[in-house]
This record gives C-alpha cells, sequence and structure tokens, in this order.
C-alpha cells in the first residue's frame, strides 16, 4: 500500500475527503520526524516504537579497488514492532 492508497483508505474509513487527509497524514509523520530529529522515541501502543539509533564507525573494502575505507558513525531510524501490530499479523 503506498500513501495515496492509505489515503483514500482513510479517507473512506472517515469519509472525510482525501485532501483534508492527506492534510492530517502529512502532519502525523512530520510530527514523528520531527520527534525522532530531536532524538525522541515515538511509542504508538498499537504500532510500534520509532527511534534512532547510532551505528558505529566501521572499516570496509571497497570492492573495485580493495583500499580499505572508514564509514563515519551515522544515525539511523529504527521501528520496533508493538505486540499487538504482531499478534494481528500472526493470526
Amino acid at each position: 500500500m503506498n500513501k495515496g492508497e492509505l489515503i483514500a483508505d482513510i479517507a473512506e474509513r472517515t469519509y472525510m475527503s482525501k485532501k483534508d487527509t492527506d492534510k492530517i497524514l502529512s502532519i502525523i509523520l512530520g510530527t514523528i520526524t520531527e520527534a525522532l530529529a530531536e532524538g525522541k522515541k515515538v511509542k504508538l501502543k498499537e504500532l510500534g516504537t520509532f527511534e534512532v539509533k547510532t551505528r558505529s564507525e566501521k572499516t570496509i573494502k571497497n570492492p573495485q579497488n580493495g583500499e580499505r575505507m572508514i564509514l563515519p558513525s551515522k544515525k539511523a531510524p529504527f521501528f520496533k514492532a508493538g505486540r499487538i501490530l504482531k499478534e494481528t499479523i500472526n493470526k
């Protein structure tokens, strides 16, 4: 399901216009993104937890010339599914 399909489904279920549904979904996603950028966790009981984890620095080998390179540490988004989501999927 892509964003357009999600918006259409939510709009149909809530009897809202697709335009209003798109605005609300954009606000929700923007709020989650801003919280993660600030280093906060976002916990949604029915869905799971969004957080940012730091990946450590590591040494890799360049496949083109065999030269060793160092990849610096970086932050990456992480999602852990919640119990309710897991139970729903595994019914």
